[in-house]
């Protein structure tokens, strides 16, 4: 197993070429941000010609509110910005994460102000999902009256973390990872620039590392630019004074393996749902993917192992009876010995359950069971079915007629254990097996 802790050979901030220097520059990916629309990559559903954005800009209409949906380093900010730019409005930035009623209410007086003065404000907010229900709330009146035009970014689906007052006076855009090409285009504008980019740190990076590198970014540009930035700052001129970027330089730049993962977020039960999706339907490879996606993104492993143990009554069952015994098992195995290792456990339980034949009877026996319950809550029990611990109870008929099995066979067929008004009703059905060929129910060997 490789070591999780991580190490890393590069300097603290400096100077690229390792002198510490009186004031850091910012980070290369603030230093690349687009300056303008037509600097702008990707999003081209959002701000190509003739698209939504770009039609509201350029046709000088009233920007509404907006929530920008999308993964990190999209362009969520730099859209921001610019739109305030265009449309010749204050850009007034705030971080949901530093910021609470306070920063909202003298950000509010100020563009008030503003807008007596002829003058619009853009209300730009980071991580707007961070602000709890008052702090959105405190926002309402200003955009209501449109003293702000709100901007909100977050990672998160606006649906669960927005408040729907807030929702319903704004317009949800959703932004997509970029793709390798976007991410590359990035990549390369960043070596060629002197002004504000490495080009005058004589980078030299073969096109087979910068596709690397933008795939190994999966979608996020700050990610590549940082570790672009990283790369060049470990790399000592040459001979020539160009900085020749290796393979090795890039992997330590890059770091452990990124996965867009957020314990909590909406990711968070995407992926848990992908795993016992493809599990339900007995697809082992998939399986064992969105388990890995699920560990290296770092997700308790206890909460994967409660889910598999659901998985094997709830999808597996009766069907196949040890499917619960090997999610036990893996779970009190995870919780004695923890990761790395309990990936042992948890992998194995993984492919016996995806291999195991399916069967939902057990969810659909309690389903139906429960349907009856509630609609027939004030059913008493049958009195032959009742205890009679003392004599009163008795001579009101408590346990009378009642047939012991086990010296009366026939009473199983015979005594009927429901309620009067349920006589008959069947919950259970052990043929609900959706994986019948006893092919499958064998051990087998995958190719």
């Amino acid at each position: 197993m490789p070591d999780r802790s991580s190490t890393t050979l590069f300097p603290e901030p400096s100077d690229l070429d390792g002198t510490t220097a009186g004031a850091t520059p910012g980070p290369l990916a603030d230093r690349m941000r687009p300056r303008t629309l037509s600097e702008f990559v990707g999003q081209e559903h959002l701000v190509g010609e003739g698209r939504v954005l770009r039609r509201l800009i350029e046709g000088g209409a009233t920007l509404p509110s907006l929530i920008l949906w999308g993964p990190p380093g999209t362009g969520k900010t730099t859209l921001g910005r610019l739109l305030a730019e265009k449309t010749a409005a204050r850009f007034v930035a705030l971080s949901a994460v530093f910021s609470g009623v306070k920063d909202l209410r003298a950000a509010i007086a100020e563009a008030r102000l503003d807008r007596r003065r002829g003058r619009r404000t853009i209300l730009f907010i980071d991580e707007i999902h961070r602000f709890n229900k008052a702090q959105q709330d405190a926002l309402l009146p200003a955009v209501e009256d449109g003293t702000v035009t709100l901007i909100g970014a977050t990672t998160e689906n606006p649906s669960f973390e927005v408040t729907s007052a807030l929702l319903s006076r704004s317009r949800v855009l959703v932004l997509n990872p970029l793709n390798e090409d976007e991410v590359e285009t990035i990549v390369r504008r960043a070596l060629t620039d002197g002004e504000r980019g490495l080009g005058s740190f004589n980078p030299e990076i073969s096109d087979e590392l910068i596709t690397r590198l933008a795939h190994s970014a999966g979608g996020d540009a700050r990610m590549a630019l940082a570790a672009l930035e990283a790369a060049v700052s470990a790399t000592l001129p040459g001979r020539t004074g160009r900085r020749e970027i290796t393979s090795e330089t890039l992997i330590e730049a890059l770091g452990r393996a990124q996965f867009a993962y957020d314990k909590g977020g909406e990711e968070h039960y995407n992926l848990a749902s992908a795993l016992i999706k493809s599990l339900r339907n007995s697809d082992v490879n998939a399986s064992l993917y969105w388990l890995a996606r699920m560990i290296e993104g770092g997700a308790d492993p206890i909460f994967i192992v409660r889910r598999l143990c659901i998985l094997a009554s709830e999808d597996i069952g009766l069907a196949d009876p040890q499917a619960m015994v090997q999610a036990a098992a893996a779970a009190e195995i995870t919780q004695l010995i923890g990761l790395p290792e309990a990936l042992f456990p948890l992998t194995q339980a993984t492919i016996y359950l995806a291999r195991a034949p399916k069967s939902n009877a057990v969810l659909r026996a309690y389903s139906s069971a429960h349907a009856d319950a509630v609609e027939t809550g004030r059913e008493p029990v049958p009195l032959h079915l009742r205890n009679a611990p003392t004599p009163l109870m008795k001579h009101l008929g408590y346990g009378k007629q009642y047939r012991y099995v086990h010296s009366d066979a026939t009473a199983k067929e015979e005594m009927s254990c429901l309620p009067e008004k349920l006589r008959g009703k069947v919950y259970y059905e052990d043929n609900q097996t959706t994986d019948t060929d006893e092919d499958k129910r064998k051990p087998r060997i995958e190719s």
